[in-house]
């Protein structure tokens, strides 16, 4: 009789937990495995390769058991591959405005935990240079049974920077600028 009655309180407060919001599981991303870079190009061809060193992130378990990814970019932080003149520019007042604008956000609506396994759209929300629109990034088929454990979780995203109030440059650099993130999550504390 007393297994029952202990069984029934567990139940119980679990289902509390549920309820109550902000008791939710987190798992930041690995910054030692993950990286968040962007390309751009010239009008010349030439492809810009950029990345964020500097990030949070994390993957929430949501009470009704669907995800959502929360992840911030420190814009002070972007480098550029092979050039430090390149990199100033990107942080400077007539690009990101690191100075003005520190973050570059993303969060995502809830979805399925399936969603990393089978690949498909993750639709959120970016914020960047003070301007918040509605996103798509694209997620790979996983290659593991365990993606963000055992693999990378990889998404795509073309976002157009004009959209964003990011202008400057017109004549030498398209609009288009291409997220590639490689994730994978933090292990769990024992």
């Amino acid at each position: 009789m007393q297994r029952k009655a202990l069984r029934r309180v567990l139940n119980a407060a679990l289902a509390v937990a549920c309820l109550v919001p902000g008791l939710v599981a987190a798992q930041a991303l690995d910054p030692a495995r993950s990286r968040i870079e962007f390309e751009l190009q010239t009008r010349w061809g030439q492809t810009i390769t950029g990345y964020f060193p500097r990030y949070d992130g994390e993957v929430v378990v949501l009470p009704d058991g669907r995800h959502e990814v929360r992840i911030r970019l420190a814009t002070a932080s972007v480098e550029v591959e092979g050039s430090r003149r390149y990199a100033r520019f990107a942080r400077g007042e007539r690009f990101l405005d690191a100075a003005h604008h520190p973050w570059v956000e993303f969060r995502s609506d809830p979805y399925a935990g399936e969603l990393v396994r089978s690949g498909g759209p993750l639709y959120g929300t970016l914020s960047m240079h003070g301007v918040s629109r509605r996103e798509a990034f694209i997620l790979e088929p996983s290659e593991c049974a365990r993606p963000a454990r055992d693999c990378d979780v990889v998404a795509q995203g073309r976002v157009l920077r004009t959209n964003y109030g990011v202008e400057s440059w017109r004549w030498a650099l398209t609009d288009d600028v291409n997220f590639r993130l490689r994730v994978r999550l933090q292990d769990p504390a024992p």
